[in-house]
């Protein structure tokens, strides 16, 4: 028995030793997460924002060409006016000085000379204006004849006469871009660095756990999404923390109880070699029985016990006429009573009351409850059930000496022994009230002890009636 609850101890130690070596990449640091988190963000939100400007510029580029070519059209008829008064050998010269007067440029070139989209080149030989593809030139056909009149370029920056500078419009783009590379630099930094710290305590504790440092919780969540996972990984610690420590109070325990029927035996056996009384060595054949019954009933008490504290088994449910589930499960035990009386109340419950439970575990907490008062009654023992709001309440008295009053909630832990009165004359090794609790923990009730009618020790079972969606 203690081989496996030391085993199991270090099965628990074994899952989280696995972490204890492994290579834990500390050189992944918030730099490095903040570098790749803002480039996949930087670079998502720029595909994005060229792709919506493809979209509406290709839009409005119809729009535009066609405000340039109303807003312009008055100037290049007057334009054209002025050239057709003057001699064609003249022309160079008029535009050379109407170019002067105007803040954009003015050109004659002759029609073979552009190259035009085939939609661009119809428009034009059609005598309607052109807009170029960049919106900044528009051609316009002199009348009949060969020659185009060139208006344009409108950016000041496209004049050959002037330095050669960034286009303002890409001046405008690159500032808007870096601003907002600037801003959502500083938001990706200011939302990362407490999902790093998170990710580093969350680190730093499952190091600890995997080094077998089951004492170590995770700090308080700075980020809302991790909240869930830090409850989770202190939940699991305090669940290991737990189970190793009651396997290693339950090994301790054992160990502890093993003692006594083994040295007695152990007495026994030397006395009955020495012994050749017929008498004498029946007595002490029968003592090593009480021994070994006493050791039988220690591990099959403490399997169940370390069965329930470890798995919490899956609640099954049943829903049973209660009345008569509870007086089968006493009248299974009524071969025990020897001279006590036993009797069954059943007059404050609804006639045919249903009850859920489960039907695995559930007699382990009355079948419990029955030898232990077995043990201490004196001449009665009374098993009766009522209804309480919502719940159903199983009461087991006996006539017995009672628990004084700051020892019944105690005496549901595990190996908790009283006076020698109530408990090493009578035998019984403390785990017995534990299981009940156990059982009560799993059906979401509990079990709690109190003053008896009949003078001795209460203990009462209460749980929900109804814990399932529907009832049979």
């Amino acid at each position: 028995m203690t081989g496996n609850s030391n085993g199991g101890g270090s099965s628990l130690l074994n899952i989280f030793g696995r972490y204890k070596h492994a290579p834990w990449r500390g050189g992944y640091s918030l730099s490095r997460l903040f570098l790749s988190f803002y480039l996949l963000v930087m670079g998502s939100f720029v595909v994005i924002a060229f792709v919506a400007d493809f979209v509406i510029s290709s839009a409005l580029k119809g729009i535009t060409d066609d405000y340039t070519s109303r807003f312009m059209r008055g100037t290049i008829v007057l334009i054209e006016d002025a050239l057709f008064r003057k001699p064609r050998t003249e022309w160079p010269k008029l535009i050379k000085e109407l170019d002067s007067k105007f803040s954009y440029r003015l050109g004659i070139v002759e029609r073979w000379t552009l190259k035009l989209k085939p939609k661009q080149a119809e428009k034009l030989d059609a005598g309607e204006l052109v807009v170029d593809s960049d919106g900044d030139i528009i051609y316009h056909r002199l009348k009949q004849t060969p020659q185009i009149l060139v208006v344009g370029p409108f950016s000041p920056d496209a004049n050959p006469d002037r330095p050669r500078a960034m286009p303002f419009e890409l001046r405008i783009r690159l500032l808007t871009w870096s601003l907002i590379g600037l801003f959502l630099a500083i938001a990706v930094w200011f939302w990362v660095r407490p999902v790093w710290r998170d990710l580093e305590a969350l680190r730093k504790t499952a190091r600890a756990l995997g080094e077998g440092h089951f004492e170590r919780r995770a700090p308080e969540a700075k980020s809302s999404a991790f909240d869930l996972l830090t409850e989770t990984l202190n939940g699991m610690a305090e669940r290991i923390q737990r189970l190793i420590a009651t396997q290693k109070e339950l090994s301790s325990a054992i160990s502890h109880e093993l003692r006594t029927p083994i040295a007695r035996m152990r007495f026994a056996l030397e006395m009955l070699a020495e012994t050749p009384e017929k008498e004498e060595r029946e007595r002490l054949w029968q003592m090593m029985e009480e021994d070994l019954d006493e050791l039988d009933e220690l591990i099959e008490s403490s399997l169940a016990y370390s069965r329930f504290e470890r798995e919490q088994p899956e609640l099954h449910l049943t829903s049973v006429e209660f009345s008569s589930w509870l007086s089968e499960e006493v009248d299974s035990l009524r071969i025990l009573t020897r001279n006590l009386e036993l009797s069954i109340d059943m007059s404050a419950l609804p006639q045919g009351q249903l009850v859920e439970l489960d039907l695995k575990s559930m007699p382990y907490a009355v079948t419990n409850l029955l030898r232990n008062a077995l043990k201490y009654a004196k001449t009665k023992i009374v098993v009766s059930a009522e209804i309480v709001g919502k719940n159903i309440r199983v009461h087991v008295d006996d006539d017995g000496i009672g628990i004084p009053p700051e020892e019944r909630q105690r005496v549901f832990t595990a190996f908790t022994r009283l006076d020698r009165s109530r408990d090493r004359a009578t035998g019984g090794h403390g785990l017995g009230l534990a299981i009940v609790s156990l059982v009560m923990e799993q059906h979401g009730g509990t079990a709690f002890a109190d003053e008896s009618p009949i003078g001795g020790a209460r203990f009462t079972l209460s749980w929900p009636l109804l814990q399932s969606v529907t009832q049979s």
